[in-house]
């Protein structure tokens, strides 16, 4: 026995709507903004179909469920859909664009000691960039930072873990293929900031030659941009790399490092606490603290 249901006119016109079939341009639509998505140093402002795609997406929910579900299928996670960010997307840990640190540290020809560092170097630009809950809230805020600058953050934020670990009683000197931060800058600290080269040319291995992969990275990937020379490189962050950002604000790696107070926060301008004087401690020679507007 069937039980009839009475529908009212909204309700018909609902599911009417709902049922109707998806064309197949429709769905080549959403393809092709997914695709302009993956694309992240295209603007939409100056794509006129991806501007047009954008707007669609953000008027018509039927058009941006069927884009949300192209891009899950994908293994990618949307971030935002603006036309400041265009359609910002994350690829989920099974995607197939997922970019693991095994695969970065192969492209960079680093070996598994390295890792770390190379991992570090991406936490502390992340972490010189938005140092603040409300930069990461404010979709107006711009961070900017130099190569210089993130390896003596690096540097100073090592000095602060080894005061911690002395003031535990633990010890200083453990296996460098321990995890976590703890081991970590055990690992920086003992390598050269430029190199050996007379010219104090930055070599791959040095710490300003990781930390110079890792922004070249994020510059190819559209999550920062290039604004000078100075200081090993300035940089300037993108809406997407904002949004990256947030989706790893959470991290206990990055908590940790905002946690050890090596970039305070008083008028709004970060800065880096002044070093204390140490023989064993070097900082790169004028290095480029960050600014941020």
């Amino acid at each position: 026995m069937t039980e009839h249901v009475d529908w009212s006119e909204p309700e018909l016109a609902a599911s009417a709507s709902a049922s109707a079939a998806v064309t197949p341009a429709d769905a080549a639509d959403a393809a092709r903004l997914v695709a302009f998505g993956l694309q992240p140093k295209l603007q939409p402002a100056r794509d006129q179909e991806y501007a047009e795609l954008l707007r669609r997406y953000r008027e018509d929910p039927a058009f941006a469920r069927l884009a949300d579900a192209v891009a899950a299928g994908l293994g990618l996670v949307v971030l935002e859909v603006s036309p400041r960010a265009g359609m910002a997307v994350t690829a989920a840990e099974d995607s197939v664009f997922a970019v693991r640190m095994g695969d970065y540290a192969r492209r960079t020809s680093a070996d598994g000691g390295d890792r770390f560092l190379h991992g570090l170097a991406h936490l502390a630009v992340a972490a010189m960039a938005f140092p603040r809950p409300e930069d990461l809230a404010d979709d107006g805020y711009i961070g900017r930072i130099t190569v210089n600058g993130v390896d003596a953050f690096v540097r100073q934020a090592c000095r602060r873990l080894e005061e911690r670990a002395e003031v535990r009683g633990e010890n200083t000197d453990p296996a460098t293929d321990a995890p976590g931060l703890e081991a970590a800058w055990r690992i920086w600290v003992r390598r050269s900031a430029t190199g050996a080269t007379k010219d104090a040319r930055r070599l791959a291995g040095s710490t300003t030659g990781i930390i110079g992969k890792a922004v070249a990275f994020l510059t190819d990937s559209g999550f920062l941009q290039r604004t000078g020379d100075d200081n090993g490189g300035t940089y300037r962050t993108t809406a997407r790399y904002q949004l990256q950002v947030r989706d790893m604000a959470g991290s206990a790696a990055m908590a940790e490092l905002l946690e050890l107070g090596v970039v305070p926060v008083t008028d709004g301008t970060p800065t880096l606490l002044p070093a204390e004087e140490s023989d064993d401690l070097e900082l790169v020679a004028d290095a480029g603290l960050p600014f941020h507007s």
